[in-house]
């Protein structure tokens, strides 16, 4: 797209597998803002391994796109919302406290996916984000997500059962 995404901006070091630029086997999620200042966008084009049923996407994938994308859009959101630049500090940071994706139609594989995500309600600790899933020009699955604010460096440590 010519331009710097959020993930690139914001966390060049990240290594999540769907969008974290740091990850060598990882998708390389890219999210940008859309020129109409609602929608976060992002295009993926799903390899040949991504096969679900014969010539379909994975469900999983749509899934995981859909999580990385919308989770962008929340944190993109904060930003916007406080006046500051992605990427500045201290850094915005959310997680998925529930994962939401209807499948309205099958998603060919071979045509480029379109992502379009945006916050719906107020922006708070906990979002609510809305993605929707285009081939083409056919919208294949919608996500209704919740996304929450937190700091990560806290997560991790009761993830591993230690105290912060």
């Amino acid at each position: 797209m010519g331009i710097a995404s959020l993930q690139e901006i914001a966390a060049p070091e990240g290594i999540c597998y769907g969008c974290g630029c740091s990850n060598p086997h990882g998708l390389h999620i890219q999210s940008y803002w859309h020129d109409d200042g609602v929608h976060v966008i992002t295009e993926h084009t799903p390899e040949d391994k991504y096969t679900g049923w014969p010539q379909l996407v994975y469900g999983g994938l749509i899934a995981m796109l859909v999580d990385c994308h919308s989770n962008w859009t929340a944190m993109a959101y904060h930003y916007r919302a406080e006046g500051r630049a992605p990427g500045s500090l201290p850094r915005i940071e959310c997680v998925t406290g529930s994962l939401g994706v209807k499948f309205l139609k099958p998603t060919p594989m071979g045509v480029k996916l379109t992502l379009r995500a945006r916050v719906e309600g107020e922006l708070g600790r906990k979002s609510r984000v809305l993605c929707e899933v285009h081939a083409g020009d056919v919208l294949t699955a919608v996500g209704d997500s919740i996304f929450v604010r937190v700091d990560t460096s806290q997560l991790t440590a009761s993830a591993h059962g230690r105290q912060t």
